[in-house]
């Protein structure tokens, strides 16, 4: 309760809520079979180990990764999946003068790393603009993929809802010679996943954006790009040899999974799998599809243009993410507002300072939905923003 009132989580896109399967399988870990993995031979060290092996098992599932298990990678988080891609794969491949393709809607974590490296090696970063329509602008799509060697695109922007063409951005990218890595952390957990249809390279998203706990991401590649990558971290558990003269990295994804992983928060994703798996992806996607056009709509006649949505009006290749934009009033006094009400919303730049700098704008308030998300929801969002807009008039 906040302020007497229940909580109206709508911050999903920042973290999402786990189920209690979740929580009781991180609890079952502690309580049962608390012990560290790839090295015991002891009854729960061995249970603890088949716990964290059968959560790569099941995100492999859940992507269809083509090679299963032996192409995921589990990490701290999106952040570190994607500097893992750009230090480990990026440092080993390009040079100075090739270019990196991102958008301008991307997260930080698909910028930063790349301009390290340009720092580091003297790539180029090249950016595909965002049209007045909040979606990739596509015209000139050949003229920038000259000289890239990577394409680095968000799956959903984060701030949009825009749910990008990543196939047809994989069959481009490729006829030019490209690779292409997607930052998938947005759309994960809201629709069906098939990394073999999209036909990509590099896929990166996180645990807690799918129902999951913090503290874990998960990396996917092709297992034979995956073989010619060289460890990210040094360390135990990621060699097969040491020697005083030198070391030989382990093979397969645990190379590069140096020292104790996020063992409870593997089981923990094992079972939000299994939840996601048991509601069904086209089932979840189709829930916050209805969510989301009930609501651009009502945002579009009770408000007097008062509110303007950072985002596409329509539903067609669009998340549950909507940005608001509040006139005359900053999204922090918005935000703040609507908390009176139990709303949870994120107001900020969303760490996608490009394009709020493309729109001129500081920050939005933004509205984000899961599975467990209401119609119910929405209408205390619009009773709260109903009163920050007189409050401020």
């Amino acid at each position: 309760m906040i302020n007497d009132r229940p909580i109206t989580y709508l911050d999903s896109a920042a973290s999402s809520v786990p189920p209690r399967a979740v929580i009781e399988a991180m609890s079952r870990h502690y309580e049962r079979r608390h012990a560290n993995v790839h090295r015991g031979v002891y009854q729960t060290a061995n249970e603890s180990t088949h716990d964290y092996e059968s959560a790569r098992e099941a995100i492999a599932r859940f992507i269809n990764a083509p090679a299963g298990a032996n192409e995921i990678v589990f990490t701290k988080n999106t952040t570190e999946s994607i500097n893992l891609l750009a230090k480990s794969w990026g440092a080993a491949n390009l040079k100075a003068g090739d270019v990196v393709l991102v958008s301008e809607m991307e997260h930080h974590a698909n910028i930063v790393p790349w301009f390290q490296l340009r720092e580091a090696l003297g790539i180029e970063v090249r950016f595909i603009p965002v049209g007045d329509d909040f979606r990739l602008d596509l015209t000139t799509i050949d003229e920038l993929l000259e000289g890239v060697k990577l394409v680095s695109v968000t799956s959903m922007s984060n701030v949009l809802g825009t749910v990008n063409p990543i196939k047809d951005l994989a069959q481009i990218a490729h006829r030019h010679g490209a690779l292409i890595a997607v930052d998938a952390a947005q759309s994960v957990g809201h629709s069906p996943t098939d990394v073999t249809e999209l036909d990509v390279d590099f896929f990166a998203f996180s645990a807690h954006k799918m129902l999951g706990p913090t503290g874990l991401g998960i990396f996917w590649t092709r297992q034979e790009i995956l073989a010619d990558m060289p460890p990210f971290l040094g360390g135990g558990g990621m060699i097969t040899d040491v020697s005083s003269t030198g070391y030989v990295p382990a093979k397969g994804p645990t190379r590069f999974e140096a020292g104790t992983p996020p063992i409870a928060e593997a089981a923990g994703l094992g079972a939000a799998v299994l939840y996601l798996e048991g509601l069904g992806m086209d089932n979840v996607h189709e829930h916050e599809h209805l969510l989301t056009e009930d609501a651009l709509s009502r945002l579009e006649t009770e408000f007097d243009g008062r509110i303007r949505v950072i985002g596409p009006r329509d539903t067609i290749a669009r998340g549950g993410v909507i940005s608001l934009d509040v006139e005359g009033v900053h999204a922090h006094d918005v935000a703040q507002v609507l908390d009176q009400f139990g709303v949870c919303v994120r107001p900020g730049h969303h760490c996608a300072k490009p394009l709020m700098k493309r729109f001129n704008l500081i920050a939005t308030a933004r509205a984000s939905y899961g599975p467990y998300s209401l119609i119910q929801d929405t209408d205390v969002l619009l009773e709260a923003l109903t009163d920050a807009v007189k409050l401020f008039g």
